[in-house]
């Protein structure tokens, strides 16, 4: 499978790495253009490369993985998805340093302002609730395996989704559909933030 990333800071580089181990092709993508990506590709290997985010946005899986305030222009102005599969990794955080700082959504769950922003989108919330410094230690973790917790309203497409975590090694629980899910996920929500695992 060729997989899409709009965004290719730390989030991005590391599941990039697990699809690569997995091999899958990789296509990076980021605002400053592909032009800058040469060592972050370089550094995944051969079956990654770096392309515009508007070609990036035309392969049918793409995992979003942009801090939360470029949401919109990440998204913004790219065609109508078509029932491509976009992966919501983001959490809706306004501010890293010296805190962090949530963002004021009221009553709407941060994959419900993905999905405004991706019409026509099957979105999937996943890889946003665990850490990257545990994700980055590996699927293992003594004798179970770390969780990823996956969202979203069609099926097939959380199908695909919880195949590639199973893929990367992982143990994938659906928490259901993207509202209720999505929130449980989000920061805030009772299971983001630690470090899951199943035996």
């Amino acid at each position: 499978m060729k997989i899409g990333f709009i965004g290719a800071g730390a989030v991005a580089q590391s599941i990039a790495r697990s699809a690569v181990q997995a091999r899958h092709e990789v296509v990076m993508s980021a605002r400053r253009g592909p032009q800058a990506l040469g060592n972050i590709v370089a550094g995944l290997g051969p079956n990654a490369s770096a392309d515009t985010v508007q070609e990036v946005a035309r392969l049918e899986l793409v995992m979003l993985a942009v801090p939360w305030l470029q949401v919109p222009s990440a998204l913004d102005g790219l065609p109508n998805w078509a029932g491509r599969i976009l992966v919501d990794t983001t959490n809706p955080f306004t501010q890293y340093e010296p805190e962090l700082v949530l963002a004021d959504l009221g009553d709407t769950g941060a994959s419900e302002v993905v999905a405004a922003h991706a019409p026509g989108a099957r979105v999937v919330k996943a890889f946003n609730a665990i850490r990257m410094e545990h994700y980055d230690k590996g699927p293992k973790f003594h004798e179970g395996k770390r969780v990823i917790f996956v969202s979203g309203d069609d099926k097939d497409a959380k199908a695909v989704v919880i195949g590639l975590v199973k893929a990367f090694g992982y143990a994938a629980v659906d928490l259901g559909g993207l509202v209720a899910g999505g929130r449980m996920q989000q920061p805030g929500g009772p299971i983001a933030g630690l470090d899951w695992v199943v035996a």
